[in-house]
């Protein structure tokens, strides 16, 4: 069983989904590993992942509108407003989704569907600088 950890980053420029299938992909590739799991985790508490239709970004535009009806940036009752309107916001967004997806893949390959995509989800309205961890674990 081989294990290959790869740190990387993604500057956002706000709020919006941001395709990270190919750098998952080369992340893959350089582990030289054929036969397993990948995981995806990001290091923070107000972006997540989603493994999304990339096909249609209309589909993502919905889903990004649908969240934004479901938890509006400017719900008066929020208490944690520290670091601006959003913020809370931000966090339970990341919470009704998640900080890791799990992968498999095989000849090399991630064994995703057709139109399936990984997707860093920002919630925040300004640009961020985000941290993840890309593993891979088999043989």
């Amino acid at each position: 069983m081989g294990v290959f950890t790869k740190d990387w980053s993604l500057r956002t420029k706000g709020k919006g989904t941001y395709e990270i299938t190919d750098s998952v992909s080369d992340a893959l590739n350089e582990s030289g590993l054929k036969q397993g799991i990948v995981s995806v985790f990001v290091k923070h508490t107000s972006c997540s992942l989603v493994l999304m239709e990339n096909a249609d970004p209309t589909a993502r535009v919905d889903l990004e509108r649908f969240m934004d009806d479901l938890v509006p940036d400017d719900y008066p009752y929020f208490v944690h407003t520290m670091e601006g309107p959003d913020d809370m916001p931000s966090h339970i967004k990341m919470c009704l989704t998640q900080s890791s997806e799990n992968l498999p893949f095989s000849n090399g390959k991630l064994d995703l569907g057709t139109w399936q995509g990984i997707f860093l989800w920002e919630h925040r309205v300004a640009p961020h600088n985000r941290k993840l961890v890309i593993t891979v674990l088999g043989e």
